[in-house]
């Protein structure tokens, strides 16, 4: 059962899924630092993945509404699976780029 709009807004604020969202963020981050330079849109995930590393909240406010409304976390809520949260941030992180 999906997440009520109250619940989903909650998540969003819940620090200890924000900290998780982050980690999510840096881990894709340092996988788009090492990607090849032919990637479509390189230098636009390149310039992204710096800055997340640089800071990672900056990159958790950009992402964290679109990453809650995943199915998976959608399900879920605060016990989504670390990969199906990774899967999440990444989509969501794949539409701002």
């Amino acid at each position: 059962m999906a997440l009520t709009y109250e619940e989903t807004n909650a998540l969003t604020k819940d620090v200890t899924f924000r900290g998780r969202v982050s980690v999510a963020c840096c881990h894709f981050a340092t996988f788009i630092l090492d990607e090849a330079a032919s990637v479509a849109a390189h230098s636009t995930r390149y310039r992204w993945a710096q800055q997340t590393l640089v800071n990672p909240e900056t990159s958790v406010n950009q992402c964290i509404n679109t990453a809650v409304n995943d199915p998976a976390v959608q399900s879920a809520g605060a016990a989504v699976t670390d990969a199906a949260l990774q899967s999440a941030v990444e989509a969501a992180v794949q539409k701002l780029l």
